[in-house]
């Protein structure tokens, strides 16, 4: 049986909801749908949509190799440790995009703290396609880190401990135990570093500039084309909105499937 709720909490509700859908559904109902075939079609839309595809997988992989690491240290802190390794950890989720491209720039770019010293072994970061992995991986991979950390403190650790004392290493216990028990949050996690990572902008836009086929993805070629092609703007934005949605259905599908 349904919980019941306050009506209040009911109209408060449906007035969330339509603050959300709304606009989503004004935008889709400008699309010119039938136009959008040509529209895709062009070379700089496709070159942003690959582009976009190809950065979002590789900062998504890297955010789940970088971010697992840092939720469990995270969730095995104690005392003081674990407010500085939060904050260290989330504050990249809250920082205005332009800001955190300014951050990577002035320690990646050629002149920056870490860039320097790389320029000098000949490799730049800054205004390359690794700029825009960096970038995205900047502000998604927190996303990842929230979701797991949260869950490994919400985790019962008994059979972690039955694990190693029967004699599994760490090792073993983080594969057979621990990552199996994790696998709804990390699926979430990863599917919202996905989703922040293909809508990222303005991080991208100061480290990584705007350069077709290189640095220029989706959101930056909606930004450019509302001004002169507004038909293209809102048929990549609905490309862009479709991608997202894709992304949540299938995390509430797999986790929906885990829990049946």
């Amino acid at each position: 049986m349904t919980r019941p709720v306050p009506r209040w909490i009911g109209v408060l509700a449906v007035t969330g909801g339509l603050l959300l859908g709304v606009p989503l559904l004004g935008l889709l109902l400008r699309v010119p749908w039938s136009q959008v075939p040509a529209l895709l079609a062009g070379s700089a839309a496709r070159d942003a949509l690959v582009l976009s595809l190809q950065t979002c997988l590789a900062s998504t992989v890297l955010s789940l190799v970088l971010g697992l690491p840092v939720a469990l240290v995270l969730s095995r802190l104690r005392g003081h440790w674990v407010a500085v390794g939060r904050v260290v950890a989330t504050v990249p989720m809250v920082l205005p995009p332009v800001v955190a491209g300014l951050a990577l720039l002035v320690t990646l770019g050629r002149r920056g703290l870490v860039g320097q010293v790389l320029s000098l072994g000949g490799i730049e970061i800054g205004f390359t396609t690794a700029a825009v992995v960096i970038a995205q991986t900047f502000v998604a991979m927190p996303f990842l880190v929230v979701a797991v950390e949260g869950a490994l403190r919400s985790i019962d650790p008994d059979a972690e401990l039955m694990a190693a004392t029967l004699g599994a290493g760490p090792s073993r216990v983080l594969w057979q135990v621990t990552l199996p028990a994790l696998r709804p949050a990390i699926i979430s996690g990863a599917s919202l570093a996905a989703a922040r990572a293909l809508g990222e902008f303005g991080a991208t836009i100061t480290f990584a500039g705007s350069l077709q086929g290189t640095t220029r993805t989706l959101p930056l070629e909606i930004y450019l084309q509302r001004e002169v092609d507004t038909d293209t703007a809102l048929a990549l934005a609905a490309v862009l909105i479709a991608l997202a949605a894709l992304l949540v259905l299938g995390t509430t599908l797999l986790n929906r499937g885990r829990t049946a």
